[in-house]
């Protein structure tokens, strides 16, 4: 029996639906492994062989010898060079998309989901700060203005198509009333969220490894 190339291990988180949303807009075939979170399967010694810290999305590349990668934006990376698709040859473009996906990694992401915890969770753990809150959805916000003044004047986030800097992007930014930051005004990046959710793939992604969780839902 033949196996994809890639076997992705993955549950509905924004990182997670990352690397779904390159196979499902790349028409790869993939196999789909759901990790549950309940189980702590992501803590389990066979998944920390393949992310040693411990977190979702890897991934196995059978066709490279069974090679593992973890992080969800070096997969992107990876994935766009394996199937020469979403990564600009051109050298400037390249730098550009690559430029635009480390700004999600170590701004947007890590900014939203302190945001995230602050504003949801911080209560119920006993460590409830209104400075934090306001630290983090004020530095969410003016990233968003930075990515919205990016977005005036063209489609994409970087070169003149779509590529893995939006596809990393997206998961994030559209989960901003979960983060209760604010789009009002930022005319430009609410189109570019329209533009993606119209894309089909995008859209089936979404509803991958499971339907996304309601809290997660855009206008909930």
């Amino acid at each position: 029996m033949s196996y994809p190339d890639i076997q992705l291990f993955t549950a509905a988180t924004m990182n997670g639906w990352k690397p779904l949303i390159f196979l499902e807009e790349a028409g790869a075939e993939y196999e789909l492994v759901g990790v549950d979170f309940s189980t702590r399967a992501h803590k389990a010694p066979d998944f920390l062989a393949l992310n040693p810290n411990g977190k979702i999305p890897a991934l196995i590349d059978r066709g490279n010898n069974d090679f593992a990668v973890f992080e969800s934006g070096a997969m992107l990376w990876y994935l766009a060079e394996k199937y020469g698709q979403f990564l600009s040859a051109d050298p400037k473009t390249r730098s550009e998309i690559l430029q635009w996906l480390m700004l999600q990694m170590g701004g947007v992401g890590p900014a939203m989901g302190q945001a995230m915890f602050f504003a949801r969770f911080a209560e119920d753990a006993g460590q409830a700060s209104a400075a934090a809150t306001a630290r983090f959805t004020g530095e969410s916000r003016r990233l968003f203005e930075v990515l919205d003044t990016r977005l005036q004047g063209r489609d994409w986030l970087a070169g003149d198509a779509y590529s893995i800097a939006d596809m990393a992007m997206f998961p994030w930014v559209r989960c901003h009333c979960w983060a209760t930051i604010s789009i009002d005004g930022l005319d430009h990046l609410a189109a570019w969220i329209e533009r993606l959710d119209a894309r089909p793939a995008v859209a089936r992604a979404l509803q991958l490894p499971n339907p996304a969780p309601k809290f997660l839902a855009r206008y909930d």
